[in-house]
């Protein structure tokens, strides 16, 4: 068994009432801590907090409610882009708006133009609606988004596309863009280390759920197809590897970033123990969230089938051979799968979402 060492604990800056659950972005050398709200987003310097240091907060004004997309922060927490049904924006904290992609709406079967929020917000339809998602590339410059087409300048092309595009972070700018052949009810990019390249999760319902990898040589932005069926997790430390899991959970899948090929696979089922309180034999699976602690270790969990057991459980696991090292052990119950925190470690959410906890291995003290 390995015990886990609690790094710190953060307190959620917004009421979890009006707000989604804080959540930690990460890249070489620096991490943040964000939480989105109805009317705006906080981040705050994660390293500084952990620290006891004096918490600096960027508090950007968001320009529609929170159930009407998903956001990111760029990686000096300048900026913030918030993905809507409607366009990319990318807000700075004075509430300034630096630029603004639209696209083709997400709500309905053939996209449409709008100009505003305004024109949809009290539209009981559009709270609904498909989205899409973006990520800032590791080195801040870049702005990876998934969109559905067409784009407001756009004149020939096919209204039914969804595009993944590469923007300019200072300006605005389409740099690239490609067709990524989905038909997408939501969507999760996953950072690379490299800032050329980047994953990108698509779920599409019933009809599956597609991993793609995108790769720009600042010229042409190229996509490969990894998977069909399956949920990109987390990226190694060195970029050389990425982990999945399939729609049901059943396996844990190592790949190799270049060409994509399954290298090594570990089944929930037979591996990890039942939990105490399972009894009837139900099924085992891993959760749809787990971390790199480094590149020869992966912290995954299977709380979400514990759940109606009791206690959330997670797990170590040896890359090299996707063997389990054992469960790990909290100095008190937590809630929700392991999340990636970066620099070796990962961060829970308390159950009641006011606070964040930021765990690593004991035994790397």
């Amino acid at each position: 068994m390995t015990v886990a060492r609690l790094v710190a604990t953060v307190a959620a800056p917004l009421d979890p009432a009006s707000a989604d659950a804080p959540q930690v972005l990460h890249w070489s050398g620096r991490r943040l801590l964000i939480q989105r709200g109805d009317t705006e987003l906080v981040a705050l310097d994660l390293d500084v907090a952990t620290a006891g240091g004096r918490l600096v907060e960027a508090r950007f004004p968001a320009p529609w409610p929170r159930r009407f997309g998903s956001v990111t922060v760029s990686p000096e927490g300048a900026a913030a882009v918030f993905v809507g049904v409607h366009a990319v924006r990318c807000v700075e904290a004075t509430g300034a708006t630096r630029w603004e992609v639209r696209h083709g709406c997400w709500e309905g079967e053939q996209p449409h133009m709008h100009t505003s929020f305004a024109e949809y917000a009290d539209d009981k339809d559009h709270r609904y609606a498909d989205n899409g998602s973006a990520a800032f590339s590791a080195d801040g410059k870049l702005v990876w988004a998934h969109v559905r087409g067409p784009l407001r300048d756009d004149r020939e092309a096919e209204n039914d596309q969804e595009l993944w595009l590469v923007i300019d972070a200072t300006d605005g700018r389409v740099l690239g863009r490609a067709n990524t052949m989905t038909v997408a009810s939501s969507s999760e990019h996953t950072p690379h280390p490299d800032p050329t390249q980047i994953g990108l999760s698509v779920g599409e319902g019933e009809e599956g759920s597609p991993v793609l990898w995108g790769r720009w040589d600042g010229q042409r932005l190229t996509i490969e197809q990894i998977d069909i069926e399956r949920i990109l997790l987390a990226v190694s430390p060195s970029g050389r590897h990425l982990l999945t899991v399939p729609l049901e959970q059943g396996s844990l899948s190592l790949h190799r970033v270049d060409d994509g090929a399954v290298l090594r696979e570990v089944d929930a089922q037979g591996t990890v123990t039942a939990h105490p309180g399972n009894t009837g034999g139900d099924r085992i699976y891993w959760d749809y969230e787990a971390a790199f602690v480094d590149e020869d270790t992966v912290v995954a969990g299977t709380s979400e089938c514990d759940a109606e057991y009791g206690t959330a459980r997670h797990w170590l696991v040896d890359v090299q051979g996707m063997t389990l090292r054992g469960e790990i052990s909290y100095p008190f119950p937590v809630s929700g799968p392991p999340r990636s925190a970066g620099d070796g470690t990962w961060y829970t959410v308390s159950e009641d979402q006011t606070s964040l906890h930021l765990w690593r291995p004991a035994d790397d003290d």
